[in-house]
């Protein structure tokens, strides 16, 4: 019989002697331990990870605006800097193992009598392991640690390299013996019972070798806090296992019969419909599967061009400005009563608080006074700062600093930005990044004079969109009437570009391309309504949606569709030369492409009403001005004045339909974009641009009659589509073969000469009246002999 284990009556703890924790008291301390502990593992492994990146914060402990990319931020760089980089190294991680350890012992009730000699073996052996990997991974510091690398140092000055390695065998001797009971002894035991269960026991032996055999349970650790030791001859009682009876043993005649039981096989459920079990089985669909190795460019391909120490403060100008500011109010008798100075990259904006009584119009009128007495150009004055109590008055710093790409890509606002299609424009006047989406624009119209950054601009717009973007989420159709702004993105043609299918290069500079190409997006915007219809969904988010989560069936010609992105560079010379034919498309894609996700980005020079008309005006409501000659273009551009008084080299104001944003857009140079560029053209790329819709001009096409020779180019392929599919419909050739409404509408009607489709229905779609494609063979045969 086992021995009774009696509960040692709780002994009353002498007063000054001992301190007792409340079983409540306990529990906190025990979970704070475990949490703290969990934390440290987590930071102890993402530090294997990321301890580079997160060398340099260590002495920026405070900057709340540094982040570091471990996974508990600066505390957890630092912490693992401490124990893994200048403590135990790898051996660091038995700190969390344990607090664990001892957190769960004290929320769970357990005694804690071992658990001091359990910190003191862990200690041992991670002293052990940090210098054994020392040792061995002598190069690699972050293995054994600092105390590691500096032991084996000292070890090795006296003792020699043969000594440290004896010096270790002693102690891992010492670790197996102390802790773990190790013995030659046991270690014979073993091999012999794995030897011996090998061969076959009698009754009697197996009996003899129960009563020999002891069992010792050290329970120094668990509830009871005894150890014990037991015969199985005496204490254990015998095994009894219950198992299932599979014969019946009343019947003698079947006493030498078995029974085989058959597996009872559980049918599973089906679910709700197949998309489900089609996700179940492949997982969603991932558009960015062909190119799945694809690398986006990374943050060293941009230059910093001289903003690594960030915006400086010149104190002495910022005093002079607001001396002269007012003391020229107080000339025409206008008190001030607080004056705010927010500094941005090229404007410092002092926003002013007028006495009570004063006029918000006098102080507006006094603009060139203003500008007169501080010696500079583009004083502009808002008047009042939408949302604040104050009058705000930008003035030109002396001493502008540029606002590199790479300072705007590599900000937190751009990289955990949640938006379709992310762009970073630049800095505003209080030094923040500048992030806005442009499918909730959903077009952009911007406007300056020659040489004041639309064409950085642009290259802020696009580089923005190949940082963010897989090539399989967005295309770029570019037209380039200069021909030489956009030149360098001919490298990312298979990756990024979109085209006509007969087109050679992606870039469009011809202007009677530039009118195909348009007309092929509106026939896009078509086809893709058609999709969004017979998907049962209103945009693009929710159809791609509906898509990945195999919802939607390819044979019925469904697909995950990309956005694109249209970017004209010079509007204006395409309204001089091209007129009504370019304008009309593209009032017609403002108006309704937003949807299903195409969006247009135009830029021009000459920002005068009949370029920028009522139409395109109504359909464009971001927009952007850089500086501009006159308040009346500013005005035609923003519906407000201000552009005409920036200081040009890429300084602009950004508006939404609401307030009016000034911004330092970001610098992008040529050779950045071109290392941009090699850096993607070098990947594996697709087989071909992105393929737009043919487009043919309402003077190509067939008459409706039956004669073979002058039938549509692609009516074969429409017949075989018909055919294939029964179904006698214009929408159906659409899709499958990317047309425009009124061809399709004419191939039907050839068809129906040819006697493969029926009259028009109504409603209802035309009957098929050829079976299958043997019978279509040989009809179009006999129509050719």
């Amino acid at each position: 019989m086992a021995k009774k284990i009696k509960k040692k009556k709780p002994q009353k703890a002498k007063k000054g002697r001992s301190f007792k924790l409340s079983k409540q008291n306990k529990i906190i301390l025990g979970s704070l331990l475990a949490l703290f502990s969990i934390a440290l593992f987590f930071s102890f492994v993402s530090f294997y990870f990321n301890w580079q990146d997160d060398q340099s914060l260590l002495t920026e402990f405070q900057d709340r605006n540094e982040q570091a990319k471990n996974l508990l931020n600066k505390f957890g760089a630092t912490v693992s800097h401490f124990f893994i980089y200048k403590g135990f190294g790898i051996a660091s991680i038995a700190l969390p193992i344990l607090l664990c350890l001892t957190g769960l012992y004290m929320f769970l009730g357990f005694g804690q009598k071992g658990m001091l000699k359990k910190w003191i073996w862990v200690l041992v052996f991670t002293i052990w392991l940090s210098i054994a990997l020392g040792f061995f991974a002598y190069e690699q510091p972050l293995l054994g640690g600092m105390v590691g690398y500096e032991m084996n140092d000292f070890l090795q000055d006296y003792i020699g390299k043969i000594g440290v390695l004896l010096l270790l065998l002693f102690g891992l001797v010492f670790i197996l013996v102390r802790l773990f009971k190790f013995s030659p002894e046991g270690i014979g035991n073993y091999f012999k019972e794995k030897s011996g269960s090998l061969k076959p026991k009698s009754k009697g032996n197996a009996s003899s070798d129960l009563e020999n055999n002891t069992v010792q349970l050290d329970i120094d650790d668990g509830p009871q806090e005894v150890i014990d030791t037991y015969t199985h001859k005496e204490d254990i009682p015998p095994l009894v296992v219950d198992e299932p009876v599979l014969e019946n043993t009343g019947a003698k005649e079947g006493e030498g019969l078995t029974m085989q039981v058959e597996k009872i096989i559980e049918e599973k459920e089906e679910k709700d419909n197949l998309a489900d079990r089609l996700v179940d089985d492949f997982g969603e669909f991932d558009p960015t599967l062909e190119l799945g190795n694809y690398k986006f460019p990374s943050i060293d391909l941009l230059d910093s061009h001289g903003d690594t120490s960030g915006i400086t403060i010149n104190q002495k100008e910022l005093e002079l400005n607001k001396n002269k500011i007012v003391s020229t109010l107080k000339n025409y008798k206008i008190g001030i009563s607080q004056v705010k100075a927010t500094i941005g990259p090229t404007v410092t904006l002092y926003e002013i608080v007028p006495e009570a009584g004063v006029r918000i119009s006098k102080i507006k009128n006094l603009e060139d006074d203003i500008a007169l007495s501080l010696a500079a150009l583009g004083i502009r004055i808002i008047a009042p700062i939408p949302g604040k109590g104050t009058i705000g008055i930008e003035v030109p710093n002396k001493n502008a600093t540029i606002v590199s790409m790479r300072s705007v890509i590599a900000s937190t606002k751009f990289q955990k930005a949640e938006m379709a299609l992310p762009i970073a424009f630049g800095k505003t006047i209080s030094n923040e990044t500048f992030v806005v989406d442009l499918a909730k624009m959903p077009h952009l119209l911007m406007a300056g004079a020659t040489g004041q950054g639309k064409s950085v601009g642009l290259n802020a717009v696009l580089t923005s969109l190949l940082y963010k973007k897989h090539p399989a989420e967005v295309k770029f159709v570019l037209i380039d009437p200069k021909k030489v702004e956009l030149t360098l993105f001919n490298k990312i043609e298979r990756h990024f570009l979109a085209k006509l299918p007969d087109s050679e290069d992606a870039i469009i500079t011809d202007n009677t391309k530039v009118i195909h190409t348009l007309n092929s997006l509106c026939i896009e915007m078509d086809n893709r309504y058609e999709l969004l219809k017979t998907a049962f969904v209103r945009n693009i988010k929710e159809y791609n949606v509906k898509f990945k989560a195999r919802k939607l069936n390819p044979n019925d010609g469904h697909m995950f569709l990309p956005y694109i992105v249209l970017v004209i560079d010079e509007f204006a010379d395409l309204i001089m030369t091209a007129g009504k034919e370019v304008e009309t498309p593209i009032a017609r894609l403002a108006q309704l492409a937003r949807a299903i996700g195409i969006h247009l980005i135009v830029a021009t020079q000459r920002p005068s009403v009949n370029v920028i008309t009522g139409i395109i005006k109504a359909n464009f409501p971001a927009r952007i001005a850089f500086r501009v000659t006159s308040k009346i273009d500013s005005r035609t551009i923003l519906d407000a004045q201000g552009a005409d008084q920036l200081i040009g080299r890429g300084d602009m104001l950004y508006t939404q339909g609401n307030e009016v944003t000034r911004i330092q857009c970001a610098f992008a140079d040529t050779p950045e974009v071109e290392r941009i560029t090699d850096f993607i053209g070098s990947q594996r790329a697709y087989p071909e641009a992105y393929l737009l819709p043919e487009y043919v001009g309402e003077d190509s096409g067939t008459a409706i009659d039956n004669n073979v020779s002058d039938r549509d180019a692609l009516f074969r392929d429409a017949a075989e589509v018909i055919v294939i599919a029964q179904q006698g419909s214009a929408s159906l050739i659409q899709r499958k073969l990317k047309l425009g409404y009124n061809r399709a509408g004419r191939i039907v009607d050839q068809l129906e000469a040819a006697g493969i489709v029926g009259p028009f229905e109504g409603s209802k779609a035309r009957q098929v009246l050829v079976q299958d494609l043997i019978a279509l063979e040989h009809l179009l045969n006999n129509e050719i002999q």
